[in-house]
């Protein structure tokens, strides 16, 4: 049974954002916490995602500026709980393990906690998209310092400290713009080990060489930019 709620108080928020994912949506909706909202942001789908989404009991946010960063940010806006947690909706990975990254900011250990994608099985990881997130690594280590080794979109953190980061990309970059503010702002940043599974259906960024390529284009802009730590970014 499904852990989606419409409570005005859930216990965190997962931004789910979405282009064409119905055949993944009831995987991955079922697969929601119990007592957490998950906010499905809808990016333009012209397979009936959204409504889908809502009848499974998701609240859905209608993003029309297509770009992955623009549906993360919508969805963030959208969000009222203390805590906020990103995660594809391609069911390539399990919300169900949020709730131990979500502990560790918690607890007070670290103030952003990164899923470190870990393949499972033929398929999960195509070649080129792993190359170049390993590419992305170095130079993020190169850049911020932290020990990172994936640049994942499974993501948890508090509402108000990512709201004063300022995040202004709204295309492939938004992750990784998330994880250099937050450094610039002097936050522990974390990573703990996820499974990453075969997704269902193409990937819109990641899919082909062309598209890789794109994203890596975005992601060295963020990288190029001047640190910007803005007031009350950091605790």
């Amino acid at each position: 049974m499904s852990g989606v709620t419409h409570s005005t108080t859930p216990s965190a928020d997962v931004v789910l954002p979405c282009l064409d994912e119905a055949a993944a949506l009831p995987w991955v909706l079922q697969r929601v916490p119990a007592g957490w909202r998950a906010v499905v942001v809808d990016n333009g789908s012209t397979d009936g995602s959204a409504d889908l989404a809502r009848s499974l009991g998701a609240t859905v946010v209608h993003e029309p500026r297509r770009g992955f960063g623009a549906a993360c940010h919508a969805g963030l806006l959208a969000a009222t709980a203390d805590f906020v947690c990103f995660c594809d909706c391609d069911a390539s990975l399990d919300p169900g393990l949020l709730p131990a990254l979500l502990a560790v900011v918690r607890d007070g250990t670290a103030d952003l906690v990164l899923g470190r994608r870990r393949p499972q099985g033929a398929g999960a990881w195509p070649p080129h998209a792993r190359a170049g997130n390993l590419a992305l690594a170095r130079m993020v280590r190169r850049r911020t310092g932290l020990p990172l080794h994936d640049l994942g979109p499974m993501r948890v953190a508090r509402r108000t400290m990512l709201l004063g980061l300022g995040l202004t990309d709204r295309r492939s970059g938004y992750p990784l713009e998330m994880v250099v503010r937050a450094a610039d702002a002097g936050w522990r940043v974390a990573e703990t080990d996820v499974p990453y599974l075969p997704r269902t259906g193409a990937s819109k960024v990641t899919g082909t060489w062309r598209g890789t390529w794109r994203a890596v284009r975005d992601m060295r802009a963020v990288l190029r930019a001047p640190a910007v730590v803005r007031e009350g970014a950091a605790r």
